[in-house]
């Protein structure tokens, strides 16, 4: 069983993708090949994921994008009703309860609903309606929304933004710091109660953007029991001098792993959460990697690199399981 922390199966899925197809048969798009869909997922045993509510926003010059809390919410909504979809033709089960999380190999994946980027909560007040629905972790932020300052936008979390920490923390949902703008992070910290991760991180060690957690975060993270997903995209892979340079290999993500393990002292806060269908395509994945059903090879590379079985089993499921049994209400 593996557990994958950020899939936009959704997203994909309302514009077009056929995502209930293996990616194989799907046809290349402006973001390149395909290389998840449910079939490959099922076939790779990853079991669990965190399957996003993502929109986006309208940005410079382009035709589409949300401009108004109104089209967020309508934008979340669509992608929040195919996972219901999904759900009542048993392609999957969405997590509801700590009851619900898989205990084994289970033959359709289960889904930990994600809202990345919280401009479709129109109001703290709307929290709820959302928790009902299904949502179980939010992320503040993608660029900057009207709640946090976010990758290449910095600022502090918005007075509506404090509002929002408080309303997740009401209901225990899960608090996703990946995207948020360094202020916001630390603020966010500073005010949550209620359990808090990074659902597809890499280390600003090894690649030095906003985009990555500095060592300071990692350990931030930690020390509040919380668990980074390594994402797979090359860009965010390789250090900038490699990038274009080279393909990534599985060996980069676990220099990423390796980079967390040896901050924390253990292997009890990194896992994977690849963002493989992130507007990216297979190109840009590590070069052992073509979908989903490929993500079992990172156990060799870990094994080759040293760590134990044990090890192996917490950095591809045991951690966002156990996380997830304790964060998930």
């Amino acid at each position: 069983m593996l557990v994958d922390a950020h899939l936009d199966l959704a997203y994909n899925a309302v514009r077009g993708r056929a995502v209930t197809q293996p990616a194989s048969s799907q046809t290349p798009n402006e973001d390149g090949t395909p290389s998840v869909s449910l079939p490959d997922l099922r076939n790779g045993q990853v079991n669990l994921i965190c399957g996003t509510l993502f929109c986006m926003p309208h940005l410079g010059d382009a035709i589409t994008g949300y401009k108004t809390p109104d089209q967020a919410h309508a934008a979340a909504k669509q992608q929040l009703h195919w996972y219901h979809q999904q759900e009542q033709q048993n392609e999957i089960r969405i997590i509801r309860h700590a009851t619900d999380l898989p205990q084994q190999t289970s033959v359709n994946p289960r889904v930990i609903v994600l809202m990345e980027g919280a401009d479709p909560i129109r109001t703290p007040a709307e929290t709820a309606d959302w928790f009902n629905a299904g949502v179980r972790a939010v992320g503040l932020a993608w660029k900057q929304t009207r709640y946090a300052g976010g990758t290449a936008n910095p600022g502090p979390l918005t007075p509506d933004g404090i509002q929002l920490v408080h309303a997740l923390d009401a209901l225990h949902i899960i608090h996703d710091l990946s995207h948020l703008a360094e202020q916001s992070f630390w603020q966010l910290l500073d005010i949550a109660s209620g359990p808090v991760m990074a659902s597809h991180s890499n280390c600003r060690d090894i690649v030095p953007t906003d985009r990555q957690l500095s060592d300071d975060m990692i350990r931030a993270l930690a020390s509040r029991g919380g668990v980074i997903g390594i994402n797979f995209y090359d860009r965010f892979l390789l250090p900038p001098s490699e990038y274009g340079t080279r393909r990534a290999s599985l060996a980069d993500v676990v220099h990423h792993i390796q980079h967390i393990c040896d901050l924390t002292g253990n292997a009890n806060h990194v896992a994977i959460g690849t963002d493989m269908d992130g507007g990216f395509g297979a190109e840009c994945l590590p070069s052992e990697i073509r979908t989903s059903a490929d993500l079992p090879r990172l156990a060799d590379t870990l094994s080759a690199s040293g760590f134990t079985d044990a090890h192996i089993h917490n950095v591809l499921a045991g951690n966002w399981t156990q996380f997830f049994q304790r964060s998930v209400s």
